[in-house]
């Protein structure tokens, strides 16, 4: 049934030979694959994989049959070497796919490589999108920036001062951050984030599988959050950081600024002018030299 929806919704499309097809695929939820990639499935002379045993398991689920020559192990530690492979089936017409084992490949898998491999060639690179926990968790997090911009972190690093070093840069940034954790680092993971105290962050655990779990708290609970359930610290997690609150800026800080520089020297009022409203010191100082210059330059002739 699946492949006939498949083939009835996504079948009149063209689909060039000589073409990679990067698809996404689900992050736990068998539901969560597209038509669009069933179809393209079926029709590839070769599937790429991350793990050739866990897109085989997704394409029996689908009744989807391919031999074991046509799919290729395609992982982050032989993608370089693999990706002229798959080059040289596309050199012979053939259409080739590129699945990694959950979500979408090159965010935070393998398949930026061999992308940038194919596309120098000069083959066509095809996405087919889909499933991704980084969109999964952004769309329930419930935070956003002024600018409606996001950054994505990705895995943070494995060593201690590393990722302490890394949350630290992270709590400067004023957008929502996308991060991701295995389960063997999830509590390190907390208590690094404890660090940012009162900050929201969303934890999404699990996402789209039986045990889903979504909770937002305080980075300085999540310790405590994961240490309460031993269910907490299994599975996959994606999580946000949320936006931080914004400083006053602009016209309030100059404000501040202005009134303190009456009474005060620049050093001094600059530095209680940055306490008082959390903005730039750097740019607090520029502008109070400014200011200075064009008091000097109002003065008598």
């Amino acid at each position: 049934m699946a492949l006939n929806a498949a083939r009835e919704a996504a079948g009149s499309q063209h689909y060039p030979q000589g073409a990679l097809y990067v698809v996404a695929t689900p992050i736990g939820n068998l539901a969560d694959i597209s038509l669009r990639a069933l179809h393209v499935l079926q029709i590839a002379d070769a599937i790429a994989c991350e793990d050739t045993r866990h897109t085989q398991a997704l394409l029996r689920a689908y009744a989807i049959d391919k031999a074991s020559a046509q799919l290729l192990a395609v992982h982050q530690h032989n993608e370089s070497e693999a990706a002229q492979s798959v080059i040289q089936r596309l050199h012979a017409g053939q259409r080739v796919a590129y699945a990694s084992d959950a979500g979408t490949p090159a965010v935070s898998d393998p398949g930026a490589r061999l992308a940038a491999a194919v596309r120098a060639a000069g083959y066509r690179v095809v996405p087919l999108p889909g499933a991704s926990s980084v969109t999964a968790v952004l769309s329930v997090a419930g935070t956003v920036a002024d600018d409606g911009a996001f950054v994505f972190a990705g895995f943070l690093p494995s060593k201690a001062g590393e990722r302490e070093a890394a949350v630290a840069r992270l709590a400067h940034e004023p957008r929502p951050v996308v991060v991701l954790e295995a389960p063997h680092r999830i509590e390190a993971l907390g208590k690094a984030l404890a660090a940012l105290g009162g900050r929201a962050v969303t934890v999404g655990r699990e996402l789209t599988k039986q045990f889903e779990e979504v909770a937002t708290l305080a980075c300085a609970d999540l310790p405590g959050w994961l240490a309460a359930d031993a269910q907490s610290t299994r599975g996959e997690f994606a999580l946000v950081l949320h936006a931080a609150p914004q400083a006053p800026q602009g016209d309030d800080g100059l404000r501040v600024l202005e009134l303190l520089l009456k009474e005060l020297p620049v050093k001094s009022a600059v530095k209680l002018a940055a306490e008082i409203t959390g903005g730039s010191r750097n740019e607090l100082y520029e502008a109070a030299l400014r200011i200075k210059n064009m008091d000097a330059g109002s003065g008598p002739a």
